[in-house]
């Protein structure tokens, strides 16, 4: 399984949370093999497997309470593994090739309005009494949700990507690379930041720091937008992810086309980047009973 998680890691670009996650769920269904079979599971078990053992899996696996999208998962993760086999080990399975996941209903993505975005951003420079953290979060933020980023991206960023320039390259999951524009506002507010940070930073050192000079970590982000929500009476699904959602839902609203969206975001398919669309629908439709004569109830 090492070799597994190694090409994993070195070929795929797989993130260590992913491999992780891959390793207990390989590692959860060779266990549960090794009980329904009675038996060591070697080279010639794993080749031998039925599409009914695949299914008493499954259904053990749904037994001990783990939900559909997350099974979905777990399948995902012994299909991988068994690629690896067929490719270095010559062991191949069409029970697990073949194999259906359980029906997952799509969940739409939960934006926040794009007034709420903005009182949320005005509403960071007051958090802290360290002009430089305020300064800091600020810039954190407006890159959330003014270029589309998820909160790794823009924490991964070092020194040497400011200034900002007009269009930054961003590496995104599995190491795929996009080219993504930056508002001025955005550029500006990690100008400010820098300005009055009090560390001193080479080009390789990290661009956000946390309050000891190290790379500031995705939970005092977290944190951050949990006080804001508090404050603004958002919901709790207002999340730094969120801002991602609000970027793309918003730029939809306006009239941008999903190839484009897509490519802001590094999404590797275009399905991925439809589910956009189901919360567009659902805005207008929700436009449409609050303003339409003939759908808003008698009084």
């Amino acid at each position: 399984m090492i070799s597994w998680l190694d090409r994993l890691a070195g070929l795929h670009g797989a993130s260590p949370k992913t491999i992780e996650a891959y390793q207990r769920d390989v590692s959860g269904f060779l266990k549960f093999l090794g009980a329904y079979k009675g038996g060591d599971i070697g080279k010639s078990a794993l080749a031998d497997i039925t599409t009914t053992d695949m299914r008493a899996w499954m259904a053990s696996e749904r037994t001990r309470g783990v939900a559909a999208r997350s099974l979905a998962r777990e399948l995902s993760a012994v299909k991988s593994f068994y690629r690896w086999l067929g490719d270095c080990e010559a062991v191949d399975s069409a029970a697990v090739a073949n194999m259906r996941g359980p029906r997952t209903k799509a969940r739409l993505p939960r934006p926040i309005s794009a007034d709420a975005a903005i009182d949320l951003i005005d509403l960071v420079e007051i958090q802290h009494k360290d002009a430089w953290i305020s300064a800091r979060d600020t810039a954190v933020i407006t890159l959330l949700y003014g270029c589309g980023l998820r909160i790794s991206e823009a924490l991964n960023l070092n020194r040497n990507a400011a200034p900002l320039p007009e269009v930054m390259r961003i590496i995104g999951k599995g190491n795929k690379p996009r080219l993504v524009p930056v508002l001025p506002v955005a550029r500006d507010a990690v100008d400010a930041y820098l300005k009055i940070c009090p560390f001193e930073q080479g080009p390789d050192d990290p661009l956000f720091l946390g309050m000891r000079g190290k790379r500031l970590i995705p939970r005092a982000t977290q944190k951050l937008m949990q006080n804001l929500r508090a404050q603004l009476g958002l919901p709790a699904t207002t999340t730094p992810h969120a801002l991602r959602h609000s970027f793309a839902t918003h730029l939809l609203e306006a009239g941008g086309d999903l190839r484009t969206i897509q490519e802001l975001l590094g999404h590797a398919s275009l399905s991925t980047t439809q589910v956009y669309t189901g919360v567009n629908q659902t805005h207008l439709m929700e436009v449409y009973n609050r303003s339409h004569p003939k759908a808003r109830k008698p009084d």
